[in-house]
C-alpha cells in the first residue's frame, strides 16, 4: 500500500504517521501491493478531521471523521473503513483470495446477510441535453436535490453534479480504467 499525507493547517509528526502505518496494516490483507491510500488531516477551530481514501482496482473506499484529537479520529476512520469491508464482504471476496477479509480482526462489527436484496420504490426517467456544470447546479438546486445527472455541454460526457456535505460541490466524472 502506497500511502501519502496531506496536512492542511496542521503539522503531522512522525509518530502520527506511523501509527497510521500500523492501523492501516491490518487492511494489507485485503487490498494489492498497488493499492493507493490517501490521509487528510484538517485541523479548523480546534477539531482535528482524518480522511482516509482507499483506491485499489476499482474499488475506492473512503471515511472521514472529526475529534478533538486526530489520533481519536483516526481510530473511528479506521473503524468505519472496518465496517465498510465487513459489508462489502462478498463483492471483495470475488475479487480476492476467499478468506482474508474473515482473517481481519474486527470486533462486534454487524454482518448483514450475504443475500441482500435493495428496494427500489422509484425510477425516473429524466431528459438528458448538453449543458453547463453551473447550469447543472442550478437545475439542481431548484428542484431541492441533492445532486443531478447531466450531459456535460463542454465534453458530450454524462456527469452528475453533487452538494457536499461542506456545503460545497463536486463533480463526477467518468473514466475509464
Amino acid at each position: 500500500m502506497n500511502i501519502t499525507y496531506t496536512a492542511r493547517k496542521v503539522n503531522l509528526k512522525d509518530n502520527f504517521k506511523e501509527l497510521t502505518e500500523k492501523k492501516l496494516s491490518k487492511f494489507k490483507k485485503i487490498f494489492s501491493e498497488n493499492a493507493e491510500v490517501h490521509v487528510v488531516v484538517t485541523l479548523e477551530k480546534n477539531r482535528q478531521t482524518v480522511e482516509v481514501t482507499i483506491k485499489d482496482a476499482s474499488m475506492i473506499y473512503r471515511a472521514e471523521n472529526t475529534q478533538l484529537e486526530m489520533n481519536e479520529a483516526l481510530d473511528k476512520v479506521i473503524d468505519i473503513l472496518g465496517r465498510q469491508l465487513r459489508k462489502n464482504k462478498t463483492k471483495l471476496s470475488k475479487k480476492l483470495r476467499s478468506g482474508k477479509i474473515d482473517d481481519l480482526a474486527l470486533d462486534d462489527v454487524d454482518v448483514q446477510d450475504d443475500n441482500v436484496e435493495f428496494n427500489v420504490v422509484r425510477k425516473k426517467q429524466i431528459p438528458i441535453k448538453p449543458i453547463t456544470i453551473d447550469e447543472a447546479i442550478l437545475q439542481m438546486n431548484m428542484v431541492n436535490h441533492k445532486f443531478y445527472m447531466f450531459t456535460n455541454a463542454n465534453t458530450g460526457e454524462v456527469n452528475v453534479v453533487y452538494l457536499r456535505d461542506d456545503g460545497a460541490y463536486g463533480v463526477l466524472q467518468p473514466t475509464f480504467d
